[in-house]
This record gives structure tokens, sequence and C-alpha cells, in this order.
């Protein structure tokens, strides 16, 4: 465009080359190509500068962080890089919208093999030790003073490892949030959380929350007991305050502790995971950590929603 223009304005403009050329002249015509690339430059900087923000968006876009799209061109542009934002941006609703298919598929199938394994565990296992539990006190009620001790010993093996057991069952499968709801089932997981690993838990759970599908409330859980277990784990962490609260059509759960933090860069398996969960209940979630100031994770789940 730049060249079509000086050339025609060397076509009719009244402007004359001496033969040999004066100094006048060529410092003139140096100047006019000086211009002329100068300005070339900048044009094609201002075109080309969406493909450089498509390349950066390429080497850092996330699936688990929907909605990164480049800036729409104006209505009515038809260049070729108009047409490939577009085309870019609706290839990243499709990828978004199938990660989120293939995750609720995933997860739906994780929670039906975790209730099958809790089924099992309390069907098979816990009865089995159950059963064993019954001899060995009929046992020890028969035995003389030595085998008694001993028969009251393995007694309470079993008794501990069927706790362990009807533990990992809740953990598989909370049957308080089936029974009693959200809170009730928060609430539970905090106790037993803070009686195995000692940690100070505050609990500010609202009574009263817009009503969530069955769906949402197991994200929330699932993204509880997450956050939980990794202050226990990663954060050194000694004390942590839960809150469930409603803000406005939206059920906000958020935790943070007291812990060492995890780094901006750093997002193991269990947040990822978190983010999984997020996607799938069309919820928001935001993870701040300041290194030695702690970690907060902050879900805000939409309600009512339709079941997915």
């Amino acid at each position: 465009m730049v060249l079509g223009a000086a050339t025609a304005l060397l076509l009719w403009a009244p402007v004359t080359v001496s033969v040999p050329v004066l100094v006048t002249e060529a410092v003139i015509l140096v100047v006019g190509m000086v211009v002329m690339l100068v300005a070339n430059g900048v044009l094609l900087h201002w075109g080309l500068a969406p493909l450089g923000r498509m390349t950066r968006l390429m080497g850092t876009v996330d699936l688990l962080r929907p909605g990164q799209r480049l800036p729409a061109p104006g209505v009515g542009s038809g260049s070729d890089v108009s047409e490939l934002i577009l085309t870019f941006n609706a290839m990243l609703e499709r990828l978004e919208h199938e990660r989120a298919t293939s995750s609720s598929q995933a997860l739906l199938a994780q929670e039906a093999e975790r209730r099958r394994l809790a089924q099992e565990l309390h069907d098979e296992v816990g009865q089995s030790m159950t059963a064993i539990l019954l001899v060995l006190k009929h046992a020890a009620d028969d035995a003389p003073g030595p085998l008694r001790e001993n028969l009251r010993q393995a007694q309470e093996i079993t008794r501990e490892s069927l706790d362990e057991v009807r533990r990992l069952v809740r953990h598989l499968r909370p049957g308080a949030l089936d029974d009693l709801g959200l809170v009730s089932a928060l609430t539970s997981l905090t106790q037993d959380f803070a009686t195995h690993t000692g940690l100070t838990i505050v609990r500010r759970l609202d009574a009263v929350l817009p009503e969530l599908d069955k769906e949402s409330e197991l994200v929330l859980y699932r993204v509880a007991q997450e956050s939980l277990t990794n202050a226990a784990r990663h954060a050194d962490a000694r004390r942590i305050e839960v809150g469930l609260r409603s803000a406005g059509e939206a059920v906000v759960l958020e935790i943070s502790d007291d812990g060492r933090g995890i780094g901006s860069a750093f997002e193991g398996a269990g947040i990822r995971g978190m983010r999984e969960r997020a996607l799938l209940a069309g919820a928001t979630l935001d993870i701040t950590s300041v290194p030695g100031a702690g970690t907060r994770v902050r879900l805000a789940t939409p309600a009512p929603r339709k079941q997915f």
C-alpha cells in the first residue's frame, strides 16, 4: 500500500530529477525512501500484531481455565488475519466444550467406581470384620487368663481396623451428603479431619443456602476434601478456616490456611482435579497463595443448575 502511494505520488507530482543528480534531489529521494520504509514497517507491525497475540495465547492456553479469547476483529473486517482470529476462537470454544464433556464422563465414572468400592467395603469387608469381632468376643469370654488377654488385644486391633474401613467408606462415598445434606456432610468431614490430623478447623457454614443439585453439592464436597488434604500434606498448616455461604444465586465455598503456600507456578494433580470438578459444575475456582502466608481456595457454584 505504501509503495503504491509513493508510485502514484511520483507519477502525478511535478517532480523532476536532474542528470547528474543534485545533492538536494538525492537528499529528498533518500528521505522519501526512509519514510516509505518506516511507514511500511509500522503498517506491517500493526497488521501482524494479532498473530503475535495468538502465538502467546497458544503457548499459555489452559482448557481448565475457560474463556481465554483473542479480541474479535471489528464488524465488517474481512482480512485473512481477522478470519484466522475468528477460527482460532471457535477452535478454543470447541476444545473447551469437548474437554468439559470428557471431564464430566470421567468424573461421573470415578464417582460410580467410588460408590462401588464403598459398597463392597461396607458389605463385604465391614461385615466380615464385625463377625470376627463377635467370634473374638465369645472366644475371649471362654478363654483362660493369658489367652483371654491376647484375644482382647486382637479384638482391639480388629475394632481399630473396622473403624478405619468405615472412615475409608465415608471418604469414598459420604453418606451424610446423601442423607443429611451439604452442611452436615462438611461438618462431619471437618470433624473427622481434625480428629485424624490434629489441626484446628474453624467452620463458618451458613445453615440456609440456595438449593443445589446433587452433582453440584458433590463438587463442593470434593473440593473441600481435596483442599483440606492439600493443607495437611503440603502446606504445613496449623489452622484452617472452612466457610460456606450464599452470594446471590450462588453458593461460595472458601477454605484458607495459615501454611507456607504452594507457589503460583505449582499445580499438582489435586488442584487440577479441583479445576476439572469446577468446570463440570459450571463453577468458578480461584486459588490464591502467597509463600509463607497461606493459601485460599474459593469456589463459587451457581444455583440452581440443570442436571449434567
